[in-house]
């Protein structure tokens, strides 16, 4: 017979069950509030308008759900998406691929990101080590940085030669169409910031023991090139926005509103609808009497510092 301290005590435990699941984006509100400190000890700053946090996190939420439907979506229609996040360093390309991963099977959405290319895969056709990374049917693959890093970084350092760079821009519109010939969906994603908005998040990144790793020599430098970069932007946003894989701007000074615009565009690009699925209900556990569970050995405990 189940007693009224039962039921308290399950629903403490479905309490503490479901607070557990959203710590991460309670560490995550932490950390703003850590920032907004920081920020008011920095002389002359002034607060800029941001979207208040109980409607941010509200609104992420509610788009989270409708990413879990859009996998499953993806899955049971065995879609393939490819979305790319381009940007300049610091734009909050990780940031919306961690908001949009947060709750999805690492099976069916993962990430690729890739490094610099070795000495084999510098020889080898330019988009061959990006093919790989492709996914099979359903599933969804997010490139934080992709094959565009030619018409970027790649071309602003010197890493690549004029006739490569040139041939990159003959190359891709015909690659892309090929892929949405095949059925994959693809998705391009620009994270625009500005000037002032990249030397601030630079700044913080400099004085915040947290994040100083984030903060490359390749990133310093861009900051000197900043009109190279423009340039080659607005080269490779003319020359590849083609009506089979347009480029999508997100304005991204404002970090939780870029998130949330961003999430909300993705979810509208792919018409998804309501996947049925079987009730689920659990086993009666088998029992065997000549089982007997044996102690584990004390000095193979984690010790309890918490």
């Amino acid at each position: 017979m189940t007693t009224p301290d039962d039921t308290t005590s399950a629903l403490d435990r479905i309490h503490r069950e479901i607070a557990d699941g959203y710590d991460e984006e309670l560490e995550l509100e932490l950390e703003e509030a850590r920032l907004d400190h920081m920020l008011s000890e920095i002389p002359g700053y002034t607060e800029t308008d941001t979207l208040d946090r109980k409607i941010y996190f509200r609104e992420l939420f509610r788009l989270q759900h409708e990413l879990v439907r859009l996998q499953d979506w993806i899955q049971h229609q065995k879609l393939r998406v490819v979305v790319l996040f381009e940007g300049r360093d610091s734009a909050g390309k990780g940031g919306v691929i961690k908001r949009i991963t947060q709750r999805l099977n690492p099976r069916v959405c993962r990430v690729a990101a890739l490094p610099a290319p070795n000495e084999r895969e510098r020889t080898q056709w330019y988009f061959q080590r990006y093919v790989s990374h492709l996914p099979a049917g359903g599933e969804m693959v997010l490139f934080d940085r992709s094959w565009y890093n030619r018409a970027g970084v790649e071309h602003v350092m010197g890493f690549c030669t004029d006739d490569e760079y040139e041939e990159f821009f003959r190359s891709v519109p015909e690659f892309e169409r090929m892929l949405v010939r095949s059925g994959i969906i693809l998705l391009k994603y620009w994270f625009s910031i500005t000037d002032e908005e990249q030397a601030f998040r630079f700044n913080m990144r400099i004085s915040d023991p947290l994040k100083q790793w984030k903060l490359s020599p390749m990133d310093v430098e861009s900051r000197r090139r900043w009109e190279d970069y423009t340039r080659a932007k607005e080269v490779m946003l003319e020359r590849t926005h083609i009506p089979e894989a347009p480029w999508w701007v997100v304005e991204a000074v404002d970090k939780k509103r870029a998130r949330l615009n961003c999430i909300a565009h993705l979810l509208s690009q792919v018409a998804y609808g309501e996947v049925e699925h079987p009730p689920v209900v659990l086993p009666p556990r088998e029992r065997r009497e000549d089982y007997v569970r044996h102690p584990v050995p004390s000095d193979m405990h984690v010790p309890k510092l918490f």
